[in-house]
């Protein structure tokens, strides 16, 4: 094949383009069409005792054609922008819809659901990439530097990073929609490794996220906490098997949340795969759970102004205070369960939406995380979790875990080699405090919490 040589396209220019592909796709006989492109440039950078490990940067740029035949449809894509590769990308795709089988929910959505939300919803930071090379390595270093110095024991690391990403996104499709928005992020993390007197090691990790480079927390403090988390591991134990209340670090806790997200998501209710399928206006957990979703945050980590088709973003309340109120759902799984969108289409370039989180989270309750442990005579305090034992058809529940145990309200010592285990349905109507600490560190976030009637399992 010719290497085609690109024309730097402007923003304009590809706007254009997502119209002129939807035009030329209905010219062609297709019924609906829609075109997605796709750009974005990256940078990495992970520092191991102080040397430079791995340096990338990279750009990209991607476009996709989704086109219907009536219920057929078939979609392609490609990152060859040159005429000859659109043309061959366009007609791929009229072709292979021509051939497949019809499906009575296939579509995009009708026009008087589709719009943007209008303002400057403060997604875009051009700061990501305001640091030189250099400075951004520094930051990478400096993280690292801050947990190694903290304290002796720390002898050696997985390293430190700094990252930094903007992404450019244009929708368009047959009805007249045509939207875009941009977004930015940069983090910084640190993972030391800590080394007892017998040379047993631990290792734990922080990082910090944000759109704009302005509101990172500064490496330092990054190292330090990620210190202070890797040595309060060293000396751990196990303890032996019994029930006890759990309290969940808000790292680990966002895990309960996401196989709430997994059970209220149409893809899995409409196929029966999922505990929750039925249960809309049931109690499924206990009363001081009220589960949000929100696309709409200014700033927030999953909001956009519309969602994969074209459907202004919304919030969403999913469970009220423990009643399911609402399953997230794209246009696809909505008819199928004739129920109306919520707003929450993903996708990618190629295939048929899915459904993604905006800002999904647990409302926060009143009290500190300090006061959840301090009501705790006995109990464990979870920090990481290893392993996947979770089934979403029956909510059995069963992972590896380690964290610290909690002895008359205070942490007392480091635990490992321990399994959590009971079922989902009972672990949701069990949650019986949520703190106040609500922190997002991305588009899925929880406060501390305390969950009673699990298994702990050691020796």
């Amino acid at each position: 094949m010719p290497e085609t040589t690109l024309e730097p396209q402007t923003e304009t220019d590809l706007k254009e383009l997502a119209q002129d592909l939807v035009r030329r796709a209905m010219q062609h006989g297709a019924s609906a069409a829609e075109c997605v492109i796709r750009e974005g440039d990256e940078f990495s950078t992970l520092v191991r005792l102080g040397q430079v490990e791995t340096l990338k940067e990279s750009g990209s740029k991607a476009i996709g054609v989704r086109v219907f035949f009536g219920r057929r449809s078939a979609s392609t894509h490609s990152s060859d922008f040159s005429r000859a590769g659109l043309d061959r990308m366009l007609s791929s795709a009229l072709e292979l819809a021509k051939i497949t089988s019809e499906d009575p929910f296939a579509g995009i959505p009708e026009q008087e659901q589709l719009g943007s939300i209008p303002g400057n919803l403060d997604l875009y930071s051009q700061d990501v990439y305001s640091l030189p090379g250099p400075e951004r390595i520094s930051y990478a270093r400096r993280a690292e530097k801050a947990a190694l110095d903290f304290d002796p024991r720390l002898k050696n690391s997985d390293g430190g990073s700094f990252d930094a990403a903007t992404g450019h996104k244009i929708l368009a499709n047959s009805l007249g929609f045509l939207g875009e928005y941009r977004r930015s992020y940069c983090s910084v993390s640190a993972v030391p490794i800590a080394q007892d007197e017998n040379g047993a090691m631990q290792r734990d990790y922080w990082y910090s996220v944000a759109r704009s480079l302005g509101r990172l927390e500064s490496p330092e403090h990054v190292g330090k906490v990620a210190a202070e988390r890797t040595l309060r591991r060293l000396g751990a134990r196990k303890v032996k098997t019994q029930k006890v209340p759990i309290i969940f670090d808000p790292l680990v806790s966002t895990s309960i949340l996401e196989h709430i997200f997994e059970g209220v998501n149409g893809d899995s209710v409409y196929r029966g795969a999922s505990f929750l399928a039925g249960k809309l206006g049931q109690k499924i957990a206990a009363s001081g759970v009220t589960v949000i979703d929100d696309g709409t945050m200014v700033g927030g980590f999953g909001t956009s102004p519309f969602d994969g088709e074209g459907i202004p973003t919304r919030r969403t309340v999913v469970i009220d205070q423990g009643a399911l109120t609402s399953y997230l759902l794209n246009t696809y799984t909505a008819k199928k369960l004739k129920l109306k969108t919520t707003g929450n289409a993903s996708r990618g370039l190629a295939g048929t939406p899915g459904i993604g989180p905006g800002n999904y989270f647990l409302q926060p309750g009143s009290r500190t995380p300090q006061e959840l442990i301090g009501d705790v005579k006995d109990g464990l305090y979870v920090t990481e979790f290893m392993g996947m034992g979770v089934n979403l058809v029956t909510g059995d529940y069963s992972r590896g875990a380690s964290g610290m145990w909690i002895s008359n309200g205070e942490l007392a010592y480091p635990v490992e080699e321990i399994t959590v285990a009971g079922n989902l349905k009972d672990m949701f109507m069990n949650i019986s405090e949520v703190a106040n600490d609500l922190e997002f560190r991305g588009s899925v976030a929880a406060p501390t919490l305390r969950i009673d009637g699990l298994t702990v399992g050691g020796e």
